[in-house]
This record gives structure tokens, C-alpha cells and sequence, in this order.
């Protein structure tokens, strides 16, 4: 899938976050997401931890550069703290950037209960990042399509 693009508009960017932790299932998510969005479209924003997206998802909304404005993270229990706590305030952050802008900020953030650092578990979470990747790149299309019409 391409967006059609008038003679008279820039092509449509897409931002992309990655938080750092357990990088290499994270990072899966931008493939699935470039898999229906051309790469040479996505900025891509690493940042250290999940905590830290919301402020980069708004900045980056508000710059007016971005269709879409995506960020990915697993936030899992690290024994110190309460990760639902840090994933609700994610989640809470990211939805609030999108509705103080107007401009759609998409949660790829996922907080399983149970989580342990096997080659299994990383295989299972790798491959579910590729399919939310998807899913949050078809669903800054829809959201681009549905509002194109609004404004027609």
C-alpha cells in the first residue's frame, strides 16, 4: 500500500519511536510497520526506555511534519517497580499527545504479565512486535483515509 500524493503536497512522513529496552524484540515492530509503510516514509526516534515516548510522541506531533506519529515499547516487570504503573502512564501519555495535538500518536507498547528472558519468550514477543507493527501502520492509514474524506 502507497499513499497517492497530489502534485502539490510533500509525501506524507510517519514517525516512528523505539524505546531501548529489549531492543531487539522492539525494534521488530518497525518491520512489521514498514512493511505497509515504505521506510524511505518513517523518521525513526530512539529513545532510553518507554517512559520517555510521550514527550517525544507530542513534540513530534506538534512539529507538523507527521501523518502519524507511532511508538513501540515492552515494559515488562523488572522486580524494582510496578510495570503497569509505568505502562499505564505510557499508554495515558501517548493517548493524551495525540488528542493535544490532533494528530494520531499509536501505542505499539505491550506490558505482559509474564515475561521471562528465554529464547522462547523472545521468539513469541518478536513475532507478535512484527504483527503490532503492521497493525499500527494500517491503522495510520485507516485514520489518514477516514480523515481525508472528513475534509473533502
Amino acid at each position: 500500500m502507497t499513499q497517492a500524493h497530489s502534485a502539490f503536497s510533500r509525501p506524507v512522513r510517519y514517525a516512528f519511536i523505539k524505546a531501548n529496552w529489549h531492543k531487539d524484540i522492539v525494534d521488530r515492530a518497525l518491520e512489521g510497520f514498514t512493511q505497509l509503510i515504505p521506510a524511505s516514509q518513517v523518521d525513526v526516534f530512539d529513545v532510553p526506555g518507554a517512559f520517555e515516548m510521550p514527550m517525544l510522541a507530542r513534540d513530534l506531533a506538534q512539529s507538523g511534519r507527521y501523518a502519524a506519529v507511532a511508538a513501540a515499547a515492552l515494559v515488562v516487570d523488572g522486580g524494582i517497580y510496578r510495570h503497569d504503573f509505568v505502562a499505564q502512564a505510557v499508554v495515558d501519555g501517548l493517548m493524551r499527545a495525540g488528542m493535544d495535538t490532533g494528530v494520531p500518536v499509536l501505542s505499539v507498547s505491550l506490558t505482559p504479565h509474564h515475561y521471562q528472558e528465554t529464547e522462547h519468550h523472545n521468539r513469541i514477543f518478536s513475532e507478535h512486535f512484527v504483527q503490532k507493527g503492521r497493525e499500527a501502520a494500517e491503522a495510520a492509514l485507516m485514520i489518514g483515509k477516514t480523515r481525508a474524506q472528513l475534509a473533502a
